[in-house]
């Protein structure tokens, strides 16, 4: 990784237009959105398939492809992938609070890519391949540490490695810069396209409730016997 001394220069504005809409949910790529919308990053490898997983949850809004987490300011794709700009392939997720939540989101985050593979994702090598979530509410916060937990629990009980994910504050990591227009989408325009994302066979455990709010036995409806009747 290098340090913002040693970082790309980059430059002071996007060398590029963005598209205006989502390819697929018709909504801005770049806001403004409904009033409430709140936004959460997150990294897992090629920015192509995670996004495709994210913009599919119920109650996004938006998502967009990105840079993240580096000092090359306004990077572009050929730049970040030499490993000089400190930045990971990120996705932002818009999302409508009274629809999901953070975990929902963080539960697809961990059930879809190798969180124990530091600069790896299957044969993508490099720093801009590092899974990482940026937050930028407390509750997002409170969720990424639970759920980070809770994986940790399932990866250790299949004996599997340690979480290597990056889990920072999105504003102590600068600013979230769009990726060229022909990422945003991607595999919506190219659906034969590149794609190493998918479940990997593990279960984030997630939205449990307290004893005192189970419903107790007498309120639960008995199950149809199908059999014996």
């Amino acid at each position: 990784m290098p340090d913002a001394d040693s970082a790309l220069p980059g430059r002071a504005e996007s060398p590029f237009a963005l598209p205006e809409r989502h390819r697929v949910l018709g909504t801005p790529l770049d806001g403004p959105w409904p009033d409430g919308t709140e936004v959460i990053y997150v990294a897992m490898g090629c920015f192509w398939g995670a996004e495709r997983i994210m913009w599919q949850l119920p109650g996004v809004v938006s998502t967009a492809a990105g840079y993240m987490g580096g000092f090359t300011p306004h990077p572009t794709y050929e730049e970040t992938c030499t490993g000089q700009t400190g930045h990971t392939e990120a996705v932002l997720v818009a999302y409508d609070p009274a629809q999901t939540g953070p975990e929902q989101i963080l539960k697809a985050f961990w059930e879809n890519h190798d969180p124990t593979t530091p600069n790896r994702q299957g044969n993508d090598v490099g720093t801009q391949y590092r899974s990482a979530v940026y937050w930028t509410t407390p509750e997002q916060e409170r969720a990424v540490e639970a759920t980070t937990a809770a994986f940790q629990d399932e990866l250790t009980r299949h004996g599997h490695g340690t979480i290597t994910t990056e889990l920072k504050p999105a504003a102590s990591v600068g600013g979230f810069y769009y990726a060229e227009p022909y990422h945003q989408q991607y595999l919506d325009a190219n659906p034969g396209g590149y794609c190493n994302h998918g479940p990997n066979g593990l279960t984030c455990q997630v939205g449990l409730v307290r004893q005192d709010e189970v419903p107790a036995q007498t309120d639960v409806e008995p199950p149809t016997d199908l059999y014996h009747r």
